[in-house]
Formats: C-alpha cells, sequence, structure tokens
C-alpha cells in the first residue's frame, strides 16, 4: 500500500476526527464552566444587591472576574468550538468520497447454514 492508497488516508481521516471529536468535547466541558462562572458572578452581584453579601473591595472584584472571564472563556471557546466542528465535517466529507472511491466486492449470502 502506498501513501496515497484511500485506505490509508481513510485511517489517516479516522484518526483526525477522532482527535476532533475529543476536543470538540473538552471544548463542551469548558463551554459549562464558562456559563457556570457567568451564573455565580450573577448570583453574587444579586446578593451584594439584595444586601445579602456586603458590598466590599473581594466581592464586586470577584463578580467582576466571574462575569467578565465566563464571557471572554465563553465567546473564546465558542469561536474554537465551531472551528473544530467544521473540521470534523470537512474530513468526515473527505472520509465519504474516499470511501466512494474504492471498489466495494459484495459478499454473497450463505445457501446454507454452516453450523
Amino acid at each position: 500500500m502506498t501513501l496515497t492508497d484511500p485506505h490509508d488516508q481513510i485511517s489517516r481521516l479516522e484518526s483526525e476526527i477522532e482527535r476532533l471529536s475529543e476536543a470538540v468535547e473538552r471544548c463542551r466541558k469548558i463551554a459549562i464552566a464558562a456559563r457556570t462562572a457567568i451564573l455565580a458572578g450573577g448570583v453574587l452581584l444579586a446578593a451584594i444587591l439584595l444586601g445579602l453579601i456586603r458590598a466590599d473591595g473581594l466581592s464586586l472584584m470577584l463578580v467582576t472576574i466571574l462575569g467578565i472571564g465566563g464571557f471572554v472563556l465563553y465567546g473564546s471557546n465558542d469561536t474554537t468550538a465551531k472551528q473544530l466542528a467544521a473540521g470534523v465535517e470537512e474530513a468526515e466529507r473527505q472520509r465519504s468520497e474516499l470511501i466512494g472511491q474504492i471498489e466495494l466486492t459484495l459478499v454473497p449470502e450463505p445457501s446454507k447454514l454452516l453450523h
């Protein structure tokens, strides 16, 4: 088999699809963490506004860090996830084309039971 053999290319593409899919899953987990940070910042801000927590420098800093940090993390992670998903789609399209180029051999069904 040569480097341009469709079987080798399909194998390489399947490895790439698996690698990209794992990265998309990591992005999904990061997105959950980012949304949690945004929610925590919002809850902390609401508690400060309702007077449940004293508005000191630390609590205001936490509201800012959680809110802005969560939005920034979510935004950059969302862009990365979209790029990775596009990469998965492209690799799957290429794999489908290569599979379509291979001459498949049909195996006839046995006419008798073998056992």
